[in-house]
């Protein structure tokens, strides 16, 4: 009998796999990352997170990869089909975006994909056979079912090879941080912030100019003043420059700002608080195994409020140089 942690992952597992069937079904059409979120009902803000963290490659990388993979099965099964009207049917905005993709993806151009040049005979990419990608290219028609049904087989009422791999097999491979994670109440905070616009790795200079604010101020110095880090934006989204995320510090309500520092409050309520301790290249695994390994089975889902980060030592005092902090991810029940 399923215990209860493997029935709430086939739950997340079987969200995810709606997405993918529908993006086997609609690759052809406008989708919207909203549009995806809402098929599997999960927080659009978080919803790019989880499908890496399930899958091993993020929403759109996936789409761009079903989307090729069913022009090259198209180019062999479908040869009065033009290269131009199959690049339109499967989603791509003109015929010189699908151009470049094509050749950067199978290292030939659609033409002599067609012609037979760069697969081998039975229509896989030349030397890669047997391959992830191998098992995705397909004979061309209608949905992928069931994407969890036997490796290797046909799905008999879609016409299309099932990928060789399950869900979990096909996540990234990544190193185990000791992680632990628990679900609680957390208060609203009144924070004071420095707004940071740019690539999340900028974050140091926000901080910076925050510091040099509430440090003569005396906030740091408060008894339990929290130091966070608050991300507005998806960086699988938004573009890199245009991403927001402020460096915050706790302070009173109420508190005179100036110098380009503002004040708002995070809102509190159930949060999974997960602590790390980690090296500055290891906040996206930290981040990935929140999402991907922790919530599946975990009975909770991300909800839609502010997500941050709670550093709880200073990296510079520790003998490894470690960041110790909590991700702060608001939830609700799956």
């Amino acid at each position: 009998m399923a215990t209860r942690e493997e029935l709430l992952r086939r739950e997340y597992c079987a969200r995810i796999e709606r997405v993918i069937d529908y993006i086997y079904a609609h690759y052809g059409e406008d989708l919207s990352i909203d549009d995806l979120a809402d098929v599997a009902a999960f927080s659009r803000f978080h919803f790019h997170r989880v499908f890496a963290g399930v899958v091993g490659e993020t929403v759109g990388d996936f789409l761009k990869r079903t989307r090729l993979e069913r022009a090259a099965s198209r180019l062999t099964d479908h040869p009065l089909e033009s290269v131009t009207e199959i690049a339109m049917a499967c989603g791509f905005s003109s015929p010189s975006v699908f151009s470049r993709a094509f050749r950067e993806r199978f290292s030939v151009s659609a033409s002599e994909w067609r012609s037979g040049r760069g697969r081998d005979l039975d229509g896989m990419p030349a030397g890669r056979k047997g391959s992830k990608v191998a098992g995705m290219i397909g004979k061309e028609s209608g949905t992928a079912r069931n994407a969890l049904g036997t490796p290797g087989q046909e799905n008999p009422g879609a016409g299309e090879y099932i990928p060789f791999i399950t869900i979990d097999e096909r996540r990234l491979p990544m190193s185990k941080l000791s992680y632990t994670v628990e679900v609680k109440d957390l208060p609203e905070l009144h924070v004071a912030y420095a707004r940071h616009i740019g690539p999340y790795s900028g974050m140091g200079e926000a901080f910076e100019r925050l510091g040099r604010w509430a440090g003569p101020r005396g906030f740091y110095s408060v008894p339990d003043a929290k130091t966070l880090a608050v991300y507005h934006d998806s960086p699988e989204v938004t573009d890199p420059d245009k991403l927001r995320s402020s460096a915050c510090v706790t302070v009173p309500a109420g508190t005179e700002i100036s110098n380009g520092i503002s004040l708002m409050v995070i809102p509190g309520g159930k949060f999974a608080v997960a602590h790390f301790a980690i090296t500055m290249d290891q906040f996206g695994e930290a981040w990935d195994l929140l999402m991907g390994e922790w919530f599946p089975s975990s009975g909770w889902q991300p909800d839609d409020r502010m997500c941050y980060e709670l550093y709880v030592n200073d990296p510079e005092t520790h003998p490894e140089h470690k960041f110790i902090l909590d991700i702060c991810e608001p939830v609700r029940p799956l």
